[in-house]
């Protein structure tokens, strides 16, 4: 059984104005237990869009996806999400960025401390814990939402082109630290 699979799924966006703008047509896409997929292809093909399917953030116009068997109808923990855009709360520090889903879903505060400890130290922001988003580089708050989508522990972790608005050397590092943290 794949670990994620897409059958025939097509989505269609229906603006209030104008023809209604096909995102994706009929993609099947199995993917395995630990493999690690990357979808390529040119701006506006629908990468981002398939992905925000997968995360269950938008819902397929036809088509079925199945995480384990189970239909993928709505955002769930199951399923961490790296956006390309910075997407921290300005309001919070490092360790709340990091701690929010874990709040959320109602972990203790002395288990969320120390697994945010972890993925904090793992993303290399140990001294950074209290600080707050305009404090940090760009390269750190990818860091800060990186942590904060592997702190729930999820089945599949979905990134959207995260490394795209860094510079070539904070982008090598990110990707090194992201295939550390896979492996």
């Amino acid at each position: 059984m794949s670990k994620l699979k897409l059958d025939e799924v097509t989505l269609e966006f229906f603006p209030r104005t104008g023809a209604p703008v096909l995102a994706l047509d009929d993609v099947s896409l199995e993917v395995a237990e630990q493999e690690f997929a990357v979808i390529v292809g040119p701006s506006g093909c629908g990468k981002s869009s398939l992905l925000r399917l997968v995360a269950g953030l938008v819902e397929p116009t036809r088509g079925r996806i199945t995480l384990d068997g189970t239909p993928v109808t709505r955002p769930g923990k199951d399923r961490g999400m790296v956006f390309q855009s910075y997407t921290l709360f300005p309001w919070l520090n490092v360790r709340h960025n990091v701690e929010f889903g874990l709040r959320i879903g109602g972990v203790p505060v002395e288990k969320r401390r120390h697994i945010s400890d972890h993925f904090i130290k793992e993303v290399g922001l140990e001294g950074f814990e209290s600080a707050y988003p305009k404090q940090l580089s760009g390269g750190m708050m990818q860091r800060v939402a990186l942590a904060r989508a592997l702190a729930n522990d999820p089945e599949v972790l979905l990134m959207d082109e995260p490394f795209g608005a860094l510079d070539s050397q904070t982008r090598s590092l990110m990707q090194e630290l992201l295939l550390q943290i896979w492996e």
